[in-house]
């Protein structure tokens, strides 16, 4: 890969040894793949870890969007989609960090609004040590998958998701 940053980030979070909170990180491998397979490598970078960071920050300069991906508690859908803005505090759970701190910690850095950016939330309901991610996760996230292909592909951000 040259110097230049890839115009898409996708950044996802989660332990992969705690359940469900594996979703972020599976979600992540398996767009890496769908990207190689298209050969669309060059368009975007995807990223994990286990929470968010304020040095998330920095891998958000030179981007044109951005898409969060973490597994979510209480949601009603296989996954949720949002717009983001920048604010402060807040983590999310357990996570050092909420999307939207990211963003604000780079606007507060580089002194302009950051990139468009977008949360994709996958439904979850078991965070055990330990165990693997639940069969109702792992079908709610081949949803989120669909979703996230159309969203590196240029797709509205906002549509609705499925019932």
């Amino acid at each position: 890969m040259s110097g230049r940053v890839p115009p898409l980030l996708v950044l996802a979070w989660g332990n992969p040894s705690r359940g469900d909170d594996a979703l972020g990180p599976l979600l992540a491998e398996r767009l890496l793949a769908h990207m190689q397979d298209s050969q669309t490598t060059d368009r975007a970078e995807v990223l994990t870890d286990f929470q968010l960071q304020v040095e998330h920050a920095l891998d958000l300069v030179g981007r044109e969007r951005i898409l969060f991906v973490d597994a979510a508690l209480d949601l009603a859908e296989p996954f949720t989609v949002r717009l983001l803005q920048p604010a402060r505090g807040g983590g999310i759970g357990s996570h050092a960090l909420a999307p939207e701190a990211v963003l604000q910690v780079f606007q507060d850095l580089h002194h302009q609004p950051p990139p468009p950016a977008t949360l994709l939330a996958i439904r979850a309901s078991a965070f055990e040590l330990g165990s693997a991610p639940s069969a109702e996760a792992l079908a709610d996230l081949e949803q989120a998958i669909t979703w996230a292909c159309r969203w590196l592909a240029g797709e509205p951000a906002t549509e609705e998701v499925p019932a």
